[in-house]
């Protein structure tokens, strides 16, 4: 409760409450207005932490799955605040201009992407040593074009997951793509915002920098844990599946243990019964007892043919 109300000074400080003109207000924003001043809608605060907690709740779900969160706003009072927040999360941002077909068309998207890449791998391993001053020139310029239109994007390898947008009718062409392709949108929703186009709408002032950077902060921070989340639970498997390799290791030596103790085993008994009933055994019958034995009838056996009593003199 405590965390709310700091959180409800903090939003009160940043002017999130601010709405538009009463004349420019949507209908259907009525659920989150508190109140009008001076010809000014005022946003219910309670609704906007509700639908705050929640969309950090999607983003934080979003990112420990390991799926990307685009970031779109091209106003001029959000393009830093959400570019370092998108940066610092290393989430894909759109924040200069909204190509159209940006998600519909990615692919031909991509491949702009692909070239951007290149001209700067060539620049940048000497290979347009060889080209002449103007050449180098021209790439360098197409170059910083591209990149400041897709430099945010240069990563995504797929379309995203998510759309986090600031001002959804400044953006509408990419909230309209998102829809198409069934993408979830979350978005700051001003009072002459529809916000029934969104997934998850943030009641809140989308033209005060503090506003803003608030909102996108509270958000980033949501999904940092998420990702955070996702990397404990990643060690803990590999943690996991290096314990199961040393245990199944120690079983083997155990197995491989097990089985010279029954070879020497049986090794030992295969010898006993050489010394109990082989021909050369003690017992046998060429042995002590056996006709060349002590007590045989051999030649040398003690009391044998060839033994200690001589045999009678013929007659």
């Amino acid at each position: 409760m405590e965390d709310n109300k700091t959180l409800h000074q903090q939003l009160l400080e940043a002017g999130v409450h601010f709405g538009h003109l009463k004349k420019k207000w949507n209908p259907k924003m009525l659920p989150y207005i508190f109140a009008e001043k001076n010809g000014i809608h005022i946003i219910d605060l309670n609704k906007t932490i509700e639908g705050l907690e929640e969309a950090a709740a999607a983003m934080k779900s979003i990112a420990k799955s390991g799926k990307k969160i685009m970031f779109v706003a091209t106003k001029k009072q959000s393009k830093e605040i959400v570019a370092e927040a998108a940066a610092k999360v290393n989430m894909p941002f759109v924040t200069e201009r909204w190509l159209g077909g940006m998600l519909t068309n990615f692919q031909t998207i991509r491949k702009s992407v692909k070239k951007m890449l290149s001209i700067e791998k060539m620049l940048q391993d000497g290979t347009m040593d060889s080209v002449t001053k103007k050449e180098r020139l021209t790439l360098t310029r197409s170059k910083d074009k591209m990149e400041k239109v897709l430099g945010g994007i240069s990563q995504m390898g797929r379309t995203p997951a998510a759309l986090f947008i600031v001002d959804i009718s400044h953006e509408h062409i990419a909230l309209a793509e998102a829809k198409r392709l069934g993408i979830t949108t979350l978005a700051m929703v001003d009072t002459n915002s529809d916000p029934t186009k969104v997934d998850f709408a943030i009641p809140s002032n989308d033209d005060a920098t503090k506003s803003i950077a608030i909102i996108t902060n509270y958000l980033t921070a949501a999904i940092m844990e998420g990702l955070q989340e996702r990397a404990s639970v990643k060690d803990e498997e590999e943690t996991e599946e290096v314990n199961e390799r040393a245990r199944g290791m120690e079983v083997t030596d155990e197995d491989n243990e097990g089985g010279r103790r029954g070879g020497r085993g049986r090794g030992a008994a295969a010898g006993g019964g050489n010394n109990a009933g082989g021909p050369g055994g003690n017992r046998g019958g060429g042995a002590n007892r056996g006709g060349g034995g002590n007590r045989g009838g051999g030649a040398g056996g003690n009391r044998g043919g060839g033994g200690s009593r001589p045999a009678p003199a013929k007659r």
